[in-house]
């Protein structure tokens, strides 16, 4: 049987909590793919977002998580988003932290351009998940350079010293901003959403259910054809271009 290739753009910030939950379940249901041996291949590719606007944050600054879910949601949708965020962490015994501080995020998501550079998908994966888990788990803020340059010398994409040099550079500033500005310009005013062959958008922290269901879906169709429908409404190929 032909293996089709399935395309993942993920758009997500370092700071979502909801993006983490797409993350991890995403992973679960491509791990599930691979050990049912489904003729499924799968290509991921970060979409950088930038949750936190001037409204929220001033340049150069930080503010508790819990104040960022308030000022990005409003007091009583913040409260909801954690309470729930907490009850999925608990039924999966992943100890998220709603304790530390947010900031502008550009950095991390430059460092996850330079992983794709430096070790292709799998060690921007890598990456991924430690920036995630570092921010809320850890309650480090991944607005700071030591803490992104200990994290990516922690999965091997360079050396910590290597890591703050690049960070100091404006290397994949452009590209980070352009793409950013693009999602918002088709559209996309909060995240996550995960696109799939360009074609069909999940939004929001779905479980890996959802996504099995998809896989499969997809894999019964073989590769020369397409269902006629996923769940989630099309979304314009060009926020994915980079």
């Amino acid at each position: 049987m032909s293996t089709r290739v399935v395309k993942l753009a993920v758009v997500s910030d370092f700071v979502c909590t909801s993006c983490y939950i797409i993350q991890h379940e995403l992973t679960t249901a491509i791990d599930y793919c691979k050990r049912m041996e489904l003729p499924l291949e799968f290509q991921f590719q970060h979409i950088p977002f930038r949750l936190i606007g001037p409204n929220c944050l001033k340049p150069n600054t930080t503010i508790t998580k819990s104040k960022f879910y308030d000022c990005l949601l409003g007091e009583e949708r913040g409260a909801s988003l954690r309470r729930n965020v907490a009850k999925w962490a608990e039924e999966k015994n992943i100890p998220i932290s709603f304790n530390g501080l947010v900031g502008q995020t550009t950095g991390a998501h430059r460092l996850c351009f330079k992983a794709a550079q430096v070790g292709g998908q799998e060690l921007q994966l890598k990456l991924i998940t430690a920036l995630f888990e570092a921010h809320l788990i850890h309650d480090k803020d991944t607005s700071d350079v030591n803490v992104l340059a200990d994290t990516a010398d922690s999965v091997g994409v360079m050396t910590r010293d290597e890591a703050l040099e690049f960070l100091e550079t404006d290397e994949f500033d452009a590209e980070v901003k352009k793409i950013a500005d693009a999602a918002r310009t088709k559209g996309i005013s909060g995240v996550p959403i995960t696109i799939i062959d360009g074609k069909w958008a999940v939004s929001g922290g779905q479980s890996a259910d959802v996504f099995i269901q998809i896989f499969k879906k997809l894999a019964a169709c073989g590769i020369n054809s397409s269902p006629s429908a996923l769940p989630g409404p099309a979304v314009p190929t060009q926020i994915c271009s980079s």
